[in-house]
């Protein structure tokens, strides 16, 4: 453990935090018992929860990138504007959390140019990175990458290299890349922007152990595993891989007392609600373990 502090103090590197910002209804295991039809009327808990993630980041002196709901940003314009004047990067979540592949490719185009025009009205920023609902960009809807290009993204963070029951594309590079068309016209990995057209894309992080990619870096997984355990793993891919990693958060896993959902299911209920309690602490342990900024500037995007 002491050789790991000393290999990071020697090479510091600089990791890439992100904030998805959505309330406890709108999460993709609640789909089928929170539509978007009832969330008007659901309590709603993202302003002060997105506000409290905004001072642990102020107490820490670290910035990070808020993928924000459109439909968010509508009803609390204050909160997208308290976000950019902090310093921290606005990117976009979509509209409304429907997954990619619950979408024609119609209704995604619309999805991600109404949620970027929006944020950049209330925002006054360019705003050019886009992350997917539950990571949900897959095979089965190669025109995404098509449609971000051609709606102004630089950027795209909707990969999750494991395989899961809501996402994943495991045999995906585990690091910062490019997604190219190669010359059959289907989207791939890739090293260079110079085949064109690429946008750029940046995995959710794993840890490469026993052949398989793991979940190290965010969400549900941070609540699980025991904070040790995540450090290490984190440590592992500074230290050992020597490559930055993004981690991933949402606000309502600050709140232990949100409102329950019901009719969900106990594997959901189990995922959604485990160690609600655990989480702020353990945010700040990480802040202070890791350095982090926002994806625009790990990527180096202009």
């Amino acid at each position: 453990m002491k050789a790991d502090i000393d290999v990071a103090q020697k090479r510091p590197i600089t990791n890439m935090l992100s904030i998805d910002v959505e309330d406890y209804f709108q999460v993709s295991a609640f789909e089928k018992v929170s539509p978007p039809a009832t969330w008007q009327d659901r309590e709603w808990r993202f302003e002060a929860n997105t506000d409290r993630i905004l001072e642990l980041l102020e107490q820490h002196q670290t910035h990070a990138t808020f993928f924000v709901l459109s439909w968010v940003a509508q009803r609390c314009p204050d909160l997208i504007r308290r976000i950019v004047a902090a310093g921290h990067e606005l990117a976009s979540h979509g509209h409304g959390h429907r997954r990619v592949n619950t979408l024609s490719r119609e209704e995604f185009r619309h999805d991600i140019r109404y949620a970027k025009n929006k944020l950049e009205q209330i925002s006054g920023e360019c705003v050019t990175g886009y992350r997917a609902p539950s990571y949900s960009i897959s095979p089965h809807t190669p025109w995404a990458f098509d449609e971000l290009l051609e709606a102004g993204y630089r950027y795209d963070s909707s990969i999750f290299p494991v395989k899961h029951d809501f996402y994943g594309l495991a045999d995906w590079p585990r690091f910062a890349g490019f997604a190219v068309r190669d010359t059959h016209g289907a989207w791939r990995a890739g090293a260079s922007e110079d085949v064109q057209p690429a946008i750029r894309e940046l995995p959710i992080s794993t840890l490469r152990l026993g052949g398989r990619n793991l979940p190290i870096a965010g969400g549900g997984y941070f609540r699980l595993l025991p904070y040790g355990v995540t450090r290490w793993g984190l440590r592992q891919l500074n230290n050992k891989e020597e490559q930055p990693f993004v981690f991933y958060l949402h606000p309502w896993e600050l709140d232990p007392e949100q409102p329950r959902m019901r009719g969900a299911g106990w594997k959901s209920n189990f995922r959604h609600y485990l160690n609600l309690s655990k989480t702020e602490a353990r945010f700040a342990r990480l802040m202070q373990d890791f350095h982090f900024d926002t994806i625009k500037a790990g990527l180096n995007v202009t």
